[in-house]
């Protein structure tokens, strides 16, 4: 793990698993949304001041990049600043994050057909500040969530799930994870995933070649296949 960059949604935005990352001589850039509410809520109120006033603060130090992105009648545009962490006011059990040196806030403002939306995200990092490379770094990290959580959607209409409660959330998406790599091992059914996904349920003998097909990848590797 050693000099790696790892992204992480916000169910793994977690500071034990930041200590790992850092720990490991790696770095992190995780998702900080509201699953924890009080150091969320200091970020984006932080940002939210600043950016009323154009980032002009006396003596506040930032780094800023914009880009435009087209594509398949769709036009992304993205703005991101980078703040050093020292800049900020202390912030709710903030030693607890090691390595934390930078928080980012990202405004995506894509444009398809005649719909436009504004999505504004929080980010902590332990890299430098700098805006461009935390851009290209998230932009990555997005097309490849993106990807996944179509797949999810499609094969388990995950969108559609309200389970919202204590552990359940974190737990299902474990669950449609591990189901998922196991539907992409099993290649005897020329059909796609969610085809699978709805045979399985219905033919036990179906599902037990999926799992076969999974416990068969993970006895082949040294890695688990199905995790």
């Amino acid at each position: 793990m050693a000099g790696c960059m790892i992204t992480i949604d916000a169910m793994g935005t977690q500071t034990a698993i930041a200590s790992q990352i850092f720990n490991a001589k790696a770095d992190y850039v995780l998702a900080l949304k509201g699953n924890h509410p009080t150091f969320y809520g200091q970020v984006k109120n932080w940002f939210e001041q600043q950016f009323s006033q154009a980032f002009k603060g006396i003596g506040i130090i930032h780094s800023y990049d914009k880009r435009v992105e087209k594509g398949h009648h769709r036009t992304e545009k993205r703005q991101i600043w980078c703040v050093p962490i020292s800049q900020l006011q202390t912030l709710h059990n903030q030693d607890n994050w090691v390595g934390l040196k930078c928080v980012v806030m990202v405004v995506r403002v894509p444009h398809l057909w005649n719909k436009t939306t504004r999505e504004v995200q929080f980010y902590l990092t332990s890299l430098n500040c700098d805006a461009r490379n935390l851009g290209q770094v998230i932009s990555l990290y997005w097309g490849v969530e993106n990807g996944l959580h179509w797949t999810l959607d499609v094969t388990f209409s995950e969108n559609a799930c309200r389970v919202r409660t204590g552990d359940a959330p974190q737990n299902l998406a474990i669950l449609r994870r591990i189901s998922l790599n196991a539907l992409n091992l099993e290649q005897s059914l020329k059909r796609s995933n969610s085809q699978k996904s709805n045979r399985a349920a219905m033919d036990n003998n179906y599902m037990l070649t999926v799992l076969t097909a999974c416990l068969s990848q993970h006895d082949d590797t040294s890695q688990p296949a199905c995790q």
